[in-house]
């Protein structure tokens, strides 16, 4: 039962009423998840399961979404959810560190020593043309016995991926020169500075998907190309999936504010999209140093 409010007053603690929202959102995501594991696996009907589920699950999550920011704006949300947005937005991120770390691990123990292992004495019987040398250290190596990977080289960190380092970190400081604005009440530069970032972001996006279709065309490297391959798509891919993402938070933070929502006392959903772009560029600082330089 949602909680017992009169005109003009916050509520203790806004508690919605019961919504079928969560379960409309599951079943998008059921098609999804549906589609695309039979879509990878040869049926070609996969693909229209994947595009029906991801049509639903927008659907739903806009109109979710949007009665979700009409409760904000109405002043339903008082400063104990403001509390618990806040929380909420801090173990979701904590729990994107665990995400990646586990990835970052991936690729620390193979490197430093599944493939140190595999070359050593003791495999050398069983794989006696196994080079256990890190692709990123000798080109063209596959660090595979009898040829199961085919010859590939690996992506430097000239220009591309520093290109997308500048382009990130710029976007860092455009943000937040946005919301030093916003708490100093000019909305107009906020806004500005706002479309400035997302640009960055989506420039980002397609500079990434340029440098993917160049691996895979002129250097053969692809999501088989061995351990490397896997690990590199893998981390790269996923921060790239999370960059759109955070995108796409801030073209609606954008989209909000250009409706006059947020104020300088209160603006936590700009901030929860803060939070988590500055997550987003942080880790990306990890992948340019061990993926692309180490």
């Amino acid at each position: 039962m949602s909680a017992a409010t009169h005109s003009g007053h916050t509520p203790y603690y806004f508690v919605p009423p019961p919504s079928a929202y969560p379960v409309l959102t599951a079943i998008g995501l059921f098609f999804v998840i549906l589609g695309a594991g039979q879509w990878v696996n040869g049926h070609e009907w996969g693909k229209f399961s994947l595009f029906f589920g991801l049509a639903w699950w927008a659907a739903v999550i806009f109109k979710w979404f949007s009665q979700a920011i009409h409760e904000s704006e109405t002043g339903l949300y008082g400063k104990r959810i403001d509390t618990s947005f806040r929380w909420s937005m801090s173990w979701f991120i904590f729990s994107e560190v665990m995400f990646f770390g586990a990835f970052f691990g991936a690729l620390f123990w193979s490197r430093i020593y599944s493939v140190p292992t595999l070359g050593s004495l003791d495999n050398q019987i069983l794989w006696p043309d196994f080079k256990a040398v890190w692709p990123s250290l000798q080109a063209g190596a596959t660090a595979a016995p009898g040829g199961t990977v085919e010859p590939f080289h690996t992506v430097g960190p000239w220009p591309l991926p520093t290109l997308n380092t500048a382009l990130l970190l710029t976007s860092g400081v455009t943000l937040t020169i946005a919301h030093h604005a916003l708490i100093a009440g000019k909305r107009a530069t906020t806004i500005a500075w706002m479309w400035v970032t997302v640009l960055l972001g989506a420039t980002f996006v397609g500079v990434q998907a340029f440098e993917y279709h160049h691996a895979y065309t002129e250097l053969n490297l692809k999501l088989s190309s061995g351990i490397f391959g896997s690990t590199f798509f893998m981390l790269t891919g996923f921060h790239g999936f999370h960059v759109l993402v955070g995108m796409l938070m801030l073209l609606f933070i954008t989209l909000r504010l250009m409706k006059g929502h947020f104020t300088p006392q209160r603006h936590f959903g700009f901030e929860g999209a803060a939070w988590y772009w500055h997550f987003v560029d942080v880790v990306w600082l990890g992948l340019y140093a061990v993926v692309y330089w180490m």
